[in-house]
């Protein structure tokens, strides 16, 4: 069957769908057009036979994506209709001590009972649902082959949503970029509190934002904290991301897209513990490659209502990369990340170019934050002084840089789209005050779509005494030749 028909069927018939080193928005809507025209959830069950941790989403039409109007959206949140049935979802994201009782280890950062497991792959994941139908005598979503996973649409057992059904859940009925009536503040979810949606714009001044700057955490919470979303589930927002079926790509024309059914990169929503605002909206589209962990990615898991129809295959594309000739690659505004890259340049054989502006940033911190918030916001490409001769040549880019506002500096924009990164591996490695990565290694995969990104290294600051052996574990991990 096509893959088009086999979308349809899944559609229709059941089961889908801090700052430098380190937002109350005008583009929030009302609470009564924020909730209009709302879809229904409930506990209750239609002729399936569930947990009580279990909701029913009653299907209908939507409209995923953020319009243009929506402060920091993304060039691949362009909105479009779609469609889904009826489906169940976990009230919680899933928790380390279900996790640990059934696949018998616990990979997670942040230990405790109730905390949402993370640090496990999406493959991980799809273990899991697997696990789980076996022990409650339910037939498994998913045939694991290697790095091909076959999603059977007819199986009563569990399996992760679609990217369309968390999107539809997350939202429940509204239109603004959170499922509450205003910019969502620390009190109502678990992220980098300090900077609160649209923050950016009024660092200096933020006693005039209607969301107050608050606590970041900086760690998990159990995943029954805050209020639920209108349909009664739990840190949709925040916390950990949580991983779905699709692979990333931009969103495909035709409607009830769910992505393509081979990449490199899965797509997980949500933002966590660690994200700004900005990255918690309920469009914003994160992705991560699939056999990669991160210390912010957990998931909760759904099932069908009904049975769907045949079948759908998950093809991981996987590259055989010489990884002999190494490029050191950074950029650097106060001298922190190339302090860093100095030392990891001691560690490994390779070649340093760092990168500069023609027009480089200010040297006063106030008026750079300005400047770095801009350029992203406006998503500039400011033009570059240096450049690499040959990149042809390199199979190995280590490429660094200070975390800005919870991404990268647009210098880096500027550097990755500048040359042909196909077939390459890039190793991010990143300065910050707190926020370890942010959002900066999903902006990178995007940019470079045709690229493996590698596990990459954060340094707080300039690193303590472990950061030598921190860079030799890291470079050993993404199989990279150590001096």
């Amino acid at each position: 069957m096509q893959y088009k028909k086999i979308l349809t069927a899944i559609c229709m018939s059941s089961a889908l769908l801090c700052v430098v080193g380190c937002g109350a928005s005008s583009n929030t809507a009302k609470a009564t057009e924020n909730n209009a025209a709302k879809p229904q959830a409930t506990a209750s069950s239609t002729n399936v036979n569930v947990k009580d941790e279990l909701v029913l989403i009653k299907g209908g039409k939507f409209i995923m994506g953020s319009p243009d109007s929506e402060a920091w959206r993304s060039k691949d949140e362009n909105q479009h209709e779609v469609t889904v049935g009826n489906f169940y979802l976990s009230k919680y994201e899933v928790k380390q001590s279900d996790y640990e009782a059934l696949m018998h280890k616990n990979p997670s950062e942040f230990k405790g009972a109730k905390l949402p497991v993370e640090s496990i792959t999406w493959f991980d994941a799809i273990a899991y649902c697997n696990e789980l139908s076996k022990k409650e005598g339910l037939t498994p979503v998913y045939k694991i082959d290697g790095t091909n996973v076959t999603w059977d649409l007819s199986a009563n057992g569990y399996r992760l949503p679609t990217e369309a059904e968390w999107e539809y859940a997350c939202r429940a009925g509204t239109k603004t970029p959170f499922y509450t009536p205003h910019s969502i503040t620390p009190k109502e979810c678990n992220y980098y509190g300090h900077y609160p949606y649209e923050i950016e714009g009024n660092y200096f001044n933020s006693g005039s934002m209607q969301t107050q700057p608050g606590e970041y955490r900086e760690r998990t919470v159990n995943v029954d904290s805050f209020e639920p979303n209108p349909f009664g589930l739990y840190n949709m927002h925040g916390n950990v991301g949580e991983w779905v079926w699709d692979f990333y790509a931009p969103y495909a024309k035709s409607q009830n897209s769910i992505g393509p059914n081979e990449g490199t990169m899965k797509v997980y929503r949500g933002g966590a513990w660690n994200d700004f605002g900005k990255h918690l909206r309920s469009a914003y589209r994160a992705a991560h490659n699939a056999d990669m962990s991160s210390f912010g990615v957990g998931f909760r898991v759904a099932r069908n209502a009904e049975p769907g129809k045949d079948s759908l295959t998950s093809t991981l594309v996987k590259k055989n990369l010489n990884k002999s000739k190494v490029l050191l690659a950074y950029y650097s505004w106060g001298g922190t990340t190339e302090g860093v890259a100095q030392k990891i340049a001691g560690h490994v054989n390779a070649d340093v170019f760092e990168i500069k502006m023609q027009v480089p940033y200010s040297n006063s911190y106030h008026t750079v934050l300005d400047e770095a918030q801009i350029a992203q916001r406006q998503d500039a490409r400011p033009p570059l002084s240096t450049h690499v001769k040959d990149m042809s040549q390199y199979d190995v880019i280590l490429l660094g840089y200070p975390n800005w506002w919870a991404s990268i500096p647009m210098p880096i924009a500027t550097f990755l789209e500048e040359y042909d990164f196909k077939g390459k591996t890039v190793i991010p490695f990143c300065s910050n005050g707190g926020g370890r990565f942010g959002q900066s290694i999903t902006t990178i995969a995007k940019l470079i779509p045709d690229a493996t990104i590698g596990q990459g290294l954060t340094v707080h600051y300039s690193g303590g005494s472990s950061l030598p052996s921190d860079i030799d574990k890291w470079l050993d991990a993404n199989g990279v030749k150590i001096n």
